[in-house]
């Protein structure tokens, strides 16, 4: 039953250009992330003082950074940071939020108040100076995207919790984190799902951003922040450095925000009416 069911969203999301799209662009940079694992052109570490900033070759295809590296096989080893990043994003931010709309959503008044009063404060103090490092990515990403995600869905998951079919679940003896995760959580999967593509989106920009201010990803370890960071001082003189890095961020941006919408609309039985018999 689950597989089919998946079958039949994966099925509706390639069927429509957008999401066929975010599924082509996706499912390359998780290649690309296992691929540079083993291998890439060259390795990250061969400077060549001699061919810096060089133009696109045979033997470098996107062409050579500062120190003479080979930038494609940067952009390789970087993608699977970025995919780290995402991942750790995403999954924090889901945790997170989802922890905060059950304690909103609790049959103890206490807690759901105080759940609300504490995400009211905690959106109004993000930004905690941790230094430079992947968590300050995942953490700042994360838990603004979970506390954003919690607020969004509280009307539809009170509505949910205050249901019929959740009070005769409760009547029966089921426990509470089984009636959310069975009853409340499908109810607000599309919040669920818009939240974490917005998450992911945001954590790839992040990432060039505070790495260039920083704070992001440390000195050495590849990622497409620490790319565009090297090479933008000197766009005006060697402008294609920056381009590569750039595009890719754009390219796999959009492709996660269309993913999110493309899997939102597919799995919605409402909008997919492929679902409704499955």
């Amino acid at each position: 039953h689950g597989r089919r069911r998946m079958r039949i969203v994966l099925s509706t999301m390639w069927s429509h250009g957008t999401g066929r799209f975010a599924l082509i662009v996706l499912g390359l940079w998780m290649l690309i992330s296992v691929v540079s694992l083993f291998w890439t052109p060259q390795s990250l570490w061969k400077t060549d003082g001699y061919h810096v900033w060089a133009a696109p070759s045979r033997a470098h295809w996107p062409g050579t950074d500062g120190t003479g590296a080979d930038l494609f096989s940067w952009l390789m080893a970087g993608s699977r940071t970025n995919l780290l990043i995402v991942l750790l994003t995403v999954a924090f931010a889901a945790a997170f939020g989802l922890l905060l709309v059950a304690m909103m959503v609790s049959r103890h008044s206490a807690l759901a108040h105080g759940a609300v009063v504490a995400i009211d404060a905690l959106i109004s103090m993000l930004a905690v100076p941790m230094g430079a490092s992947v968590a300050v990515i995942v953490l700042a990403c994360g838990f603004g995207y979970g506390l954003n995600l919690a607020r969004v869905a509280r009307p539809q998951a009170l509505l949910a919790a205050h249901s019929m079919y959740v009070e005769s679940a409760l009547a029966n003896g089921a426990s509470a984190p089984r009636v959310f995760f069975t009853h409340i959580v499908p109810n607000i999967m599309p919040v669920l799902i818009v939240q974490c593509s917005l998450s992911a989106g945001t954590a790839v920009l992040a990432e060039a951003g505070l790495t260039y201010l920083g704070v992001g990803v440390p000195s050495g370890v590849p990622s497409w922040g620490h790319s565009l960071s090297t090479s933008v001082r000197f766009i005006n003189i060697y402008p294609l450095t920056v381009l590569w890095p750039g595009l890719l961020v754009t390219i796999v941006v959009v492709a996660l925000n269309l993913f999110g919408d493309a899997l939102r609309d597919a799995s919605d039985p409402l909008i997919n009416p492929r679902l409704r018999g499955a």
